[in-house]
């Protein structure tokens, strides 16, 4: 009797592709550039559009988003997120004053649409940073995204991601796994500055038959 031969998915390629990446190109920014093309190619899978239909809901709690965690990796460090915005999650960003500008701390991101629509906004910090508790800033620019585009934000950049009150859901590559170490927020009528934990981190499989790696 013949044993089953398991084929790779577009999580495993994508996870290759990238460790290849990192191994030949040790120049951080363009890493991360040249990572774009690849995370775009995950996002046009159809097994993976497919399988997000049935992705838990990321429910905010206690001030901290939730993020699945699909993988991450144990040499470079760099973790593949999903961010699923349902009915619960649209609800509560209407409920909000504001869906706080933050930003991720050290680490590089890219953020990818892969279903819904999504409005980000980008803002810099005009200020000095002598003060604490303390930051002003000034936006910078807004635009709205379909699936398939990509967004990239390097250490303490500004921004922030709300939905177009519709069912979104993104695909998130970060240089390390958050929800570990202290990030960013801010609110910029007020000129209030804080820091807090980034999001919590749920294991889930980003495919029915993935085995993990």
């Amino acid at each position: 009797m013949s044993t089953p031969v398991k084929t790779e998915n577009a999580l495993d390629v994508f996870v290759a592709t990238t460790r290849e990446l990192f191994a030949k190109e040790p120049d951080i920014e363009r890493r991360w550039e040249l990572l774009a093309p690849i995370l775009a190619k995950l996002l046009a899978d159809p097994d993976v559009i497919a399988a997000s239909k049935n992705w838990p809901e990321c429910v905010p709690r206690d001030g901290r988003a939730e993020n699945l965690i699909f993988y991450e990796d144990p040499d470079f460090g760099f973790a593949v997120n999903g961010l699923t915005k349902d009915e619960g999650r649209i609800a509560w960003e209407r409920a909000q004053t504001q869906v706080h500008l933050h930003d991720h701390a050290h680490i590089y991101t890219l953020y990818g649409v892969l279903d819904g629509h999504e409005r980000i906004e980008r803002a810099v910090r005009i200020d000095d940073g002598s003060r604490p508790d303390y930051a002003e800033i000034h936006r910078t620019g807004e635009s709205y995204v379909s699936p398939g585009e990509i967004d990239l934000v390097r250490p303490y950049e500004i921004h922030r991601e709300v939905s177009a009150g519709e069912r979104a859901v993104a695909i998130i590559i970060r240089s390390q796994k958050s929800g570990g170490f202290m990030q960013g927020r801010y609110e910029p009528e007020t000129n209030r500055y804080w820091e807090g934990l980034g999001p919590r981190q749920t294991p889930c499989e980003m495919l029915p038959d993935h085995q993990g790696h």
